[in-house]
């Protein structure tokens, strides 16, 4: 008995300390929850993507208050494309940098988007992901599993860069071209008549060397990034794909994301990816310079026979609507 009530004014303390402690934070508003989200792309540190993605952390972080903590992982670090897609769809908190050309594996549809010649300007593409067949498609994703959080980020033009010259599409005849190992790049290259060759970028520069491909296709930053230029000496401004690049999640994560944080994550990755054409077009300019500067032959094409070759495209895509061709021409053609 006596033991006990030595014990007791402790236990009061403790009690007393543990009230005090519970009223001095309740006199401050106690914080929402935190929200932390990996976003994973392919490309390397620097590079314009990476500083789209630094961008859109800094916006989406102070904007929230804090409330969204984004980590970046760059050069495919929370692995492949297809990794991480899987990794969405099973409700993991990360949204990757893909392509449309990959999501046709969901939707065929979406692949149209990275057609040769599709558009004349990037703005039309930008254009097409706001039209009413868009939406049609979008649902369909969202079907699956997937959600897009933005699809404002312009990856690049792709351009051509050989061993011999090119100035025609009769050029390409016979010549290896080093593409992404996706049915759009593939299509593609065939249609313009050379014989597309998928190959990881890691492995081009040896490729080149070695004559197992004869050139590769590309942003201007990725092939000054990959070296290119100093096994392959002739570019050709072919400019046969431009690309919109979408940041897509998984539909598991996003509706645990309360309305406000989502809108957040949304306006600021858009606002992010309006940043990145800048960084991309200045990056392109710089590129051009510096090509000049290490002697490579550029050619600025015709580009009227390259477009015709382009179209072949729809006769190689099976899995698309039938009447999709006429589908983005009509779109196209009432753009207000």
């Amino acid at each position: 008995m006596h033991r006990l009530k030595q014990r007791k004014p402790a236990a009061l303390l403790l009690i007393f300390l543990l009230l005090l402690s519970a009223c001095g934070s309740g006199g401050e508003s106690a914080p929402d929850d935190t929200f932390t989200i990996n976003i994973a792309y392919g490309n390397q540190p620097g590079e314009p993507i990476d500083q789209v993605a630094r961008k859109w952390k800094e916006l989406a972080e102070a904007q929230s208050g804090g409330q969204l903590r984004l980590n970046l992982y760059p050069s495919s670090q929370l692995g492949s494309e297809a990794d991480v897609i899987e990794q969405a769809l099973f409700g993991s908190n990360v949204i990757i940098l893909t392509g449309f050309d990959f999501l046709m594996r969901f939707i065929p549809d979406f692949g149209v988007l990275t057609a040769p010649y599709i558009v004349d300007d990037v703005d039309d593409l930008f254009y097409l992901t706001t039209t009413d067949w868009f939406k049609g498609l979008e649902n369909e994703l969202r079907d699956e599993g997937f959600e897009f959080v933005s699809t404002k980020t312009f990856y690049g033009e792709r351009h051509l860069m050989t061993t011999k010259p090119v100035k025609s599409p009769e050029d390409l005849k016979g010549m290896k071209i080093r593409v992404p190992n996706n049915q759009m790049s593939i299509n593609t290259f065939k249609a313009l008549g050379a014989s597309p060759t998928p190959l990881p970028l890691s492995d081009l520069y040896a490729s080149l060397q070695q004559g197992i491909v004869d050139g590769a296709e590309n942003p201007l930053p990725v092939l000054s990034g990959s070296k290119t230029q100093e096994v392959a000496k002739y570019l050709a401004l072919t400019g046969h794909t431009k690309i919109v690049s979408p940041w897509v999640a998984g539909t598991k994560f996003t509706e645990k994301l309360p309305d406000h944080l989502l809108d957040i994550l949304r306006s600021t990755a858009d606002e992010a990816g309006q940043f990145g054409r800048e960084i991309v077009r200045q990056e392109e300019e710089k590129v051009l310079e510096q090509f000049e500067a290490q002697g490579i032959t550029i050619t600025e094409v015709d580009l009227g026979p390259f477009k015709e070759k382009g179209r072949d495209i729809f006769s190689r895509v099976p899995q698309w609507s039938p009447d999709l061709e006429q589908t983005i021409r009509t779109l196209l053609e009432n753009k207000p």
